[in-house]
């Protein structure tokens, strides 16, 4: 800094009413608000040497220091003020005091409130009969102004802002926020202000219009005219609605069930703005506008511009972990239709590989893949509800949605074991109100063929794990319902306080399972009823997601989550949980510290494998039917402006587990009882950057193990051997070859962890 020059360090007003405090504060500009440390630390290592700063090729990152200006304080005095006697406070009087130590600055504003206004009396004068009757019958849902409360300018602005609400959604489509004004008289004694409301007629007319929709017009074209035909396609529906299509590729009726304003409606300007909530929640057009013309005094057309997003499109998105010796990386593909029969139905494909190296298998790179997965999926989606039946539409509140969809899924382990999966599915997804949607699949199919190599198998065997090759090395169909239940989803990138809730439950072979009554179903050797040849499924597995979303202001938020499920096999197949239904502990979306499928069950130790065995069953062995998940994250900002990103981070500490919910030979300790779990609850801390890109994130995460219930007592809180790391990691080396511990687990991926 130059000489006379000192940094803002401190900024504080005194003698306010704490309610308005934070709003005071924004009123000082914050270029004499002390520094972010963190980022005043990054720019002076970017832009400082040897005591002086660049005066030219500045480097934007961090934040420049707030250097203290004089004039700058008696505006913001000027500010504070006048924002208090916007709060009633009209006798109100701000000074500021700058207290200087050497390079550092201290500024003081100090007010002198005096007594508030209060509001004596609430006039209100309405030029028009008809209005003036309206605002007399909705005034009390929505007027937040009454005597006795305290003079403050921005209820007024709330008013005028409802009462222009309330005139658009009655059909006063030329109606003004300008047309309301207010006076206050002040010059009253008490500390008392008298208010009158008026709302005056539009000049040279003795009453407001209210208009109707007459008809509607509805254009869809390229904004590239060599792309549009020479004619229209056109199509006159009943109701006055007129349709013309330069793209050729469009039918009118799905976009007509989504234009809710009707010939003979009042203009309401909530029909509006749900009109153009619906079309774009459609996802086929890049660009909605809504106008109107006036055939008559008080009739309205209403005009539709639509222009089309592309209709097909393709994103790449991919994912890499390392840990102890595994390295793998997970790709995907996904081509999307945005049209694919004219009616707005969306055609996805996903294509989904997914590799895990063991840098310890011998040979060149292609011998050391321990796993690959391979997913294929389609997916088309109906922006309507398809039923055998009528039922109203359910638009209101969210776009109502059929989706049929097909999986197919083939996973490999090196010399363990293989399995193909197909899926099928008909679901529906539908929103009782503007935050709590629902998704109801009644009809769920499935198929696996689980494959366990065969000298694998018999090692198996030979040391007592029949039941396990059993339960895995074979076919399975089910056939079932899904339903899931979630609040606020759509709340999940804002910056505010809220709940979020998503419970799922998963029921199947229910329906087989009280046909198998009536049918005589052929059985195998194990005594499990068989369809089309395999064992059906039958099983409930519930699961929920609990979050509490705290804004801290500015772009700080804390999220406290905790995800709790359960799985219980039973009937036909009660033995053991497929591996497709099964929980699984660690992964970047949850137990950050463990590497996914290497967390629990319970106390399991993978010590009691034969080493042979612990090569071949990771990431098959560490299954349970019971899960029990925390997170609490701290989430802030860095820097604005990082390679056009800005730069965020997070601290973070998880906990829990998985369990059986029965004793199981293949997992000894694993199963849940009341009086340990909290005993083999793990505990994992760590902290994170995120790339902020606006449409997507880049995030990259280190967990440390704090607390690993594999272990037994005290030596659980393995946080105490970080620094005793190279003895511990080979003591385990000796138990639990060829595993290998690690402290810290590493995740990059796309995307918030929750």
């Amino acid at each position: 800094m130059e000489e006379g020059q000192a940094l803002v360090t401190k900024t504080a007003i005194t003698g306010i009413d704490p309610s308005l405090e934070e709003q005071a504060h924004a009123y000082i500009p914050v270029d004499i608000r002390p520094n972010s440390r963190i980022n005043l630390f990054i720019y002076n290592l970017a832009n400082a040497k040897k005591g002086r700063y660049r005066i030219e090729n500045i480097r934007n990152v961090g934040e420049p220091p707030h250097i203290l200006d004089s004039a700058l304080v008696d505006f913001s005095t000027q500010q504070i003020n006048r924002y208090l006697r916007s709060k009633g406070y009209f006798n109100a009087s701000v000074s500021n005091e700058i207290v200087t130590n050497g390079k550092r600055a201290h500024v003081f504003f100090r007010a002198v409130l005096g007594e508030p206004f209060t509001l004596r009396k609430i006039a209100v004068d309405i030029a028009d009969p008809q209005v003036a009757q309206l605002y007399a019958e909705r005034k009390v849902g929505f007027s937040q102004i009454r005597p006795g409360m305290r003079y403050d300018e921005d209820s007024l602005v709330v008013e005028r802002e409802r009462i222009y609400h309330l005139m658009r959604q009655e059909g006063y489509y030329d109606y003004l926020r300008q047309y309301m004004r207010v006076d206050v008289d002040t010059a009253l004694k008490n500390n008392q202000a008298d208010v009158k409301l008026i709302v005056d007629n539009p000049e040279g007319r003795e009453v407001h219009t209210q208009f109707v929709v007459d008809s509607s017009f509805v254009t869809v074209r390229h904004d590239r005219p060599e792309l549009n035909l020479q004619s229209p396609e056109t199509f006159n529906l009943t109701g006055g609605l007129y349709f013309e299509d330069y793209t050729g590729r469009f039918r009118p009726t799905p976009i007509a069930r989504y234009l809710f304003h009707q010939q003979g409606d009042r203009y309401n300007v909530d029909k509006e703005d749900l009109t153009y909530d619906r079309l774009y929640e459609l996802n086929g057009f890049r660009s909605v506008k809504i106008t109107y013309d006036k055939p008559d005094t008080n009739r309205l057309n209403v005009h539709y511009e639509l222009i089309p997003r592309a209709y097909m499109g393709n994103q790449i998105e991919g994912e890499y972990t390392f840990n102890a010796g595994m390295s793998g990386f997970n790709i995907g593909n996904t081509f999307t239709h945005r049209n694919l029969f004219g009616g707005l139905e969306q055609l996805e494909v996903k294509l989904r590989y997914g590799v895990l190296f063991d840098s310890r298998l011998p040979g060149n790179l292609l011998d050391r893949v321990f796993n690959n997965d391979f997913q294929i999926g389609v997916n088309i989606t109906v922006p309507r509800l398809i039923t055998p039946f009528n039922i109203p539409p359910v638009v209101s509140n969210g776009l109502p949605r059929t989706i049929f969809s097909a999986n197919i899924q083939a996973f490999d382990q090196f010399q363990t074991y293989s399995n193909r999966y197909f899926n099928g599915t008909l679901s529906y997804n539908w929103y009782s109100s503007r935050y709590r949607q629902h998704t109801f699949a009644p009809l769920v199919l499935e198929y696996r063929y689980g494959q366990l190599n065969e000298e694998f198998a018999q090692k198996l065997i030979d040391q007592g794990f029949l039941l396990y090759v059993r339960s895995n090395n074979r076919a399975y169909f089910g056939l079932g319902s899904q339903y899931t239940y979630a609040v606020n989803a759509a709340k999940l990138s804002r910056l505010a306080d809220f709940l979020y809730f998503r419970g799922a439950l998963d029921l199947s072979g229910n329906v087989l399972g009280l046909a198998s009554k009536v049918i005589n179903f052929k059985r195998n050797e194990d005594g499990e009823k068989e369809v089309l040849g395999v064992p059906y499924l039958q099983y409930a597995k519930a699961e929920v997601d609990l979050r509490y979303y705290r804004y801290l202001g500015g772009d700080r938020q804390l999220v406290m989550r905790l995800n709790p499920g359960v799985a219980v096999p039973y009937g036909n197949n009660s033995s053991l949980l497929i591996f497709e239904k099964s929980f699984f502990g660690g992964g970047m979306n949850g137990m950050r510290a463990w590497q996914a499928r290497t967390l629990g069950p319970g106390n399991y130790n993978r010590e009691v494998l034969d080493p042979g065995l612990r090569l071949n069953l990771r990431n098959l062995d560490q299954l349970g039917e019971i899960k029990l998940e925390g997170n609490v994250e701290y989430r802030f900002k860095l820097v604005n402006d990082i390679f056009g990103a800005k730069l965020k981070a997070a601290t973070f500490a998880d906990f829990g587990n998985i369990w059986r919910i029965r004793e199981n030979e293949l997992n000894p300790g694993g199963e849940f009882k009341f009086d340990k779990f909290l005993g083999q609850i793990a505990l994992g801390a760590g902290a994170g950057l995120r790339f902020d890109l606006d449409y997507f994130v880049i995030r990259l995460d280190a967990g440390m193990k704090v607390r690993d219930p594999q272990f037994d007592g005290t030596k659980q809180w393995v946080i105490s051997e970080l620094f005793n790391s190279r003895e511990f990691k080979n003591q385990y080396r000796l138990t639990n070859a060829p595993d290998r511990y690690n402290f810290i687990q590493y995740n990059f991926g796309i995307g918030m962890p929750f």
